[in-house]
């Protein structure tokens, strides 16, 4: 069930990606500090790529993203990592360890694989929000829902009635 929630989130993402130019991927907004469409949309790929490639390791570290600039730069390549993240992501739950470094302390908590990919979830949505605020002022098609919580968007059908 969380994985569908993933494919439907990803998808959302690629479906947008098809409408963009390089270009536009590219521009940096002043609403996000400059950044671009391409530095969140990276930022979301990276860290489920941190994911899947530790998983075998039981450490998940997301310090230790590639930070690909082609997937930033090119939506195309942003597309492919995508669909390659969507082929990977039917795994056994497992016990993993998040490691972080804070302020020259390492952080390591226990957490599981389907904890990670929720976190994982709810912080590309949270990216797909800001994303959604670069292109408000464009003629790009957004779906209603991009970018928005689950959890929202049940409370606003649940208004609605």
């Amino acid at each position: 069930m969380l994985t569908q929630s993933i494919h439907k989130t990803l998808h959302e993402l690629i479906d947008l990606l098809n409408q963009l130019t390089d270009q536009v991927y590219t521009t940096p907004c002043r609403e996000l500090s400059n950044a671009t469409i391409g530095e969140h949309t990276r930022h979301c790929i990276e860290l489920f790529q941190c994911l899947l490639s530790q998983y075998e390791l039981g450490v998940i570290n997301y310090d230790k993203r590639q930070r690909d600039l082609a997937i930033q730069s090119q939506t195309e390549v942003a597309k492919t990592a995508l669909l390659s993240l969507l082929d990977q992501l039917d795994k056994p739950n497992i016990d993993l360890v998040l490691e972080q470094d804070y302020d020259g302390n390492r952080i390591q908590i226990t957490t599981t694989y389907q904890r990670e990919l929720l976190y994982n979830l709810d912080h590309c949505v949270h990216h797909q929000a800001l994303i959604k605020v670069a292109l408000l002022s464009s003629t790009v098609q957004i779906d209603p829902n991009f970018g928005v919580a689950r959890s929202t968007i049940a409370y606003r059908q649940q208004c609605a009635q």
